[in-house]
């Protein structure tokens, strides 16, 4: 691997730039994709599963191969994939804008996503090369931060693109962005490599990308068809299979895809835990508010943009003082207390009714996004301290892994579990005897996804009021399942990151490398 460069902090300023503004516009298509949902069945039309493959389609293939592309960053190059990766996706996102069919638009955005993973692996292995002790530390939190703020604002930018130019503006804008990016990076990033590394675990790769798959499809279709059906019973074993499978082909591999004896180490596990607790108490919420309050409270896709300013605001500045507060609190402190603090923004927020704005919603979601914006500063940070620099790659690949792919488990999951509350609570306004001939399951998706008309047409003996009445009931019985997998998250980030290590706080020195020496490779 060639050696650290000399160039100034300055003369990197570029380099971070570039991999930034990829890390602005990859989430931008994600949540921004929530905002359109509504426009785009209003313009080509689809069920409820065939919308909800809009963001599960781009979340499944991301998830799925950033462990991958980790690895083909560290054997063929971090700025090779990088670029590669954020052309395609540039050039996918002006092919999405054009659209014609559902089916082609999930087709696309499942491809996106390979290029998605193909440029965030690649451009944080770069990072990592570029930067050393607090200057990676601090690169990686604004790495983080604008991560945060490309997730967050993307709905008020794609309801101020719906308003004036529709919905093919959002795809449209992350080509422009990622051509910005490219330019960026062309003469400015060094090209680095992994020595040691061989070539890609094909039988790993497949094996994870068909449990994400089959698990994630098998979530989907449940509230349809219903758990007990064929199609999800043998998808969810399928996935279980797939997870055996994975972790006996990662266990027998020379070079595995990811480093099953680093769960040895509860930092590293904690480590792990983070983004897995902000997806419950913050990135579901990107998905199911936008739906809310446009198909919900009937507001328009500004007006509930501007809503969620109060959720995303405080990423712009909560992880930036998190990682100068680092200097005096652990970061498993730090996090473990604003996840508590998301919590109560969770309770308090299950509690309001779901066609009120302004103080009513803001408070709890300033609430939410405070608390989240504490682990959100450090967790990348963290990321890179726990394996030797020479495995970036990896590093990176497995933590952003656990981050994009938690993200689609548990907005599969979070979509699932309102739909079948939401059916639970129709049915319960129904008198049994006239039940029969209504599809309760259907009009339950479309609850799910905050179309109350599309519900009220399908149950005509209930009214809008009745529908509005079962989505604050379902909601309000979510958010106490969001709320306690956030606060026992937190718990176990207090126990495995709550005392200071020696040297994971700085990130300047591999945590592991008072135990396995043998493991960091000559540069």
């Amino acid at each position: 691997m060639s050696t650290a460069s000399a160039e100034t902090p300055t003369g990197k300023m570029p380099v971070l730039m570039a991999v930034c503004l990829a890390a602005l516009v990859l989430p931008l298509g994600f949540s921004g994709g929530a905002v359109a949902t509504p426009a785009i069945a209003s313009d080509l039309g689809g069920g409820p599963t065939a919308l909800n493959w809009i963001t599960n389609a781009f979340m499944l293939t991301f998830g799925s191969s950033l462990m991958a592309a980790g690895a083909l960053a560290d054997q063929f190059g971090r700025k090779r994939l990088f670029t590669t990766g954020i052309a395609a996706f540039a050039l996918l996102s002006l092919a999405l804008s054009l659209a014609p069919t559902i089916l082609v638009l999930d087709l696309l955005r499942a491809g996106q996503g390979f290029a998605a993973a193909a440029a965030l692996a690649g451009g944080t292995a770069a990072l990592a090369q570029e930067f050393e002790g607090r200057a990676r530390t601090r690169a990686f939190s604004l790495l983080g931060t604008t991560f945060g703020v490309g997730l967050a604002f993307g709905p008020l930018l794609a309801g101020v693109l719906i308003a004036a130019f529709g919905w093919r503006a959002i795809f449209l804008s992350g080509t422009i962005i990622g051509l910005l990016s490219l330019l960026l990076t062309v003469g400015r990033m060094r090209e680095s490599r992994d020595p040691g590394a061989v070539r890609l675990d094909h039988a790993g790769a497949l094996a994870f990308t068909a449990m994400l798959g089959l698990f994630t499809y098998g979530v989907i279709e449940a509230p349809g068809i219903g758990w007990s059906h064929p199609i999800v019973v043998g998808g969810l074993l399928g996935a279980a299979a797939m997870l055996i499978a994975f972790i006996l082909v990662e266990m027998r591999s020379e070079r595995p895809m990811l480093d099953l004896s680093l769960f040895r180490y509860p930092r590293f596990v904690g480590v792990q835990v983070l983004p897995v607790a902000t997806c419950y108490c913050y990135v579901v919420l990107l998905v199911l508010l936008p739906l809310r309050f446009i198909g919900v409270a009937g507001l328009g896709e500004i007006d509930a943009g501007l809503l969620l300013a109060a959720l995303s605001a405080p990423m712009l500045v909560v992880p930036l003082a998190a990682s100068y507060l680092v200097r005096w609190l652990p970061a498993g402190v730090l996090s473990g207390a604003g996840l508590l603090v998301a919590a109560i923004g969770l309770f308090w927020l299950g509690r309001v009714d779901p066609a009120s704005g302004g103080a009513d919603v803001v408070l709890p979601m300033l609430f939410i996004g405070i608390g989240t914006g504490l682990p959100w500063g450090l967790m990348d940070g963290l990321s890179v301290s726990v394996v030797p620099k020479e495995r970036a790659g990896m590093a990176t690949g497995i933590f952003s892994t656990t981050r994009v792919a938690g993200e689609g488990v548990a907005l599969a999951i979070a979509n699932a579990a309102l739909a079948a509350l939401a059916k639970a609570r129709l049915a319960a306004l129904i008198p049994q005897h006239q039940q029969h001939g209504q599809d309760v399951s259907q009009a339950a998706q479309r609850l799910a996804i905050g179309d109350v008309r599309g519900a009220s047409a399908i149950l005509p003996n209930l009214t809008e009021s009745d529908i509005r009445e079962s989505y604050a009931v379902a909601f309000q019985h979510l958010s106490i399942a969001l709320i306690a997998i956030t606060i026992v998250s937190a718990f176990v980030i207090l126990v495995l990151l709550g005392r200071r290590g020696s040297q994971t706080e700085d990130a300047s020195e591999d945590s592991f490398s008072n135990h396995e020496p043998a493991r960091r490779a000559e540069v």
